[in-house]
């Protein structure tokens, strides 16, 4: 080496990927096409024999050989899994010289632990069945999973996958620079199990935390740490199923004086059409609860449901996505 000269690491050559995706992901995987030329979408005939069960076809098997291949799946209900889980072992055995699964939402996620025992924690039962993906040539799958519900879980898959874990907080962040008070936002946590998730990302933020204590019969939801009060407060957590936590802290954050309460998770699950519950009401009867409520496009078929109506707002995984199946 000459002297005065310094030897750089190259940056590795991206790779072409060729997208396999779901039929609820159909959307998300045209976004996700778009952020780079280098992305090329496939397509899988999903059909169906009379007794209901999949008859499944991967276009243009034979030449995704020797090609890096990902799959976007959407483990949505019970029903979809086994058809998708199909197509997920079949591709890394096409001799593709790597294969990335991308599951943005890992449903059972929350069901992480036993508290009695019989319980089932159907987590590591997933996760047992993605470690069982086939090697491809390239070896173990990538599996980029978004804000999982417990961190731990990594330790929930052996070593013939490797998990990625990745976030929507940035998009958030993102966001909140963009509003027109963006110097007044506290952000808030339900409970401390969203704040140690969390709160590292949200350093150069103030922070309330919430928690539910037992009065009686009931569990009443107070502020444990910080003050709201005159303040535009984003109460963060990973996911909603009915909403119930995030309406009871937003009460009780406008009670104590905060300006404005908006909400985001990752993951909007919304089981029996619970989100109605948080739309804008235009009847002048009441003010409405939430400002804004930003949540990512991890789940599909909410995003579909929910459309454009206030206050929700769609910060999309595409860009991140994109991203990482570049790693």
């Amino acid at each position: 080496m000459e002297e005065g000269v310094l030897r750089v690491m190259e940056k590795p050559k991206e790779k072409q990927i060729h997208l396999f995706y779901c039929m609820e992901s159909e959307d998300l995987a045209h976004k996700v096409a778009e952020q780079s030329p280098l992305i090329q979408l496939q397509s899988i005939s999903w059909r169906s024999f009379d007794d209901g069960f999949p008859n499944l076809f991967i276009n243009n098997a034979q030449d995704i050989r020797g090609q890096h291949v990902a799959f976007l799946a959407s483990f949505s209900s019970p029903a979809v899994i086994f058809e998708q889980l199909s197509v997920i072992f079949a591709l890394p055995r096409l001799f593709v010289a790597s294969f990335t699964l991308v599951l943005p939402f890992f449903p059972t996620g929350s069901f992480e632990r036993m508290d009695d025992e019989g319980d089932v924690a159907t987590a590591f039962t997933m996760a047992r069945i993605l470690s069982n993906i086939p090697k491809s040539r390239g070896g173990p799958t990538s599996l980029v999973i978004y804000d999982i519900h417990a961190l731990q879980e990594r330790f929930y898959f052996s070593d013939n996958v490797l998990p990625l874990f990745e976030t929507g907080i940035p998009l958030l962040k993102q966001r909140l620079h963009q509003l027109p008070d963006a110097d007044n936002i506290v952000v808030a946590f339900p409970d401390d199990g969203a704040w140690k998730r969390f709160h590292k990302q949200f350093d150069h933020l103030p922070m309330v935390v919430c928690a539910k204590v037992r009065e009686g019969d009931k569990r009443i939801v107070r502020i444990k740490e910080g003050n709201p009060a005159g303040f535009h407060v984003v109460i963060v957590d990973d996911l909603v199923q009915s909403g119930g936590t995030l309406i009871e802290c937003q009460k009780v954050l406008a009670a104590h004086g905060a300006s404005k309460v908006s909400a985001y998770v990752t993951h909007s699950v919304f089981p029996k059409r619970s989100w109605e519950r948080f739309l804008h009401k235009n009847d002048g009867s009441e003010k409405n609860a939430f400002a804004y409520f930003w949540t990512t496009d991890s789940c599909p078929l909410t995003v579909k449901a929910i459309g454009n109506r206030a206050p929700f707002e769609i910060l999309s995984l595409a860009g991140s996505i994109a991203d990482a199946l570049q790693i």
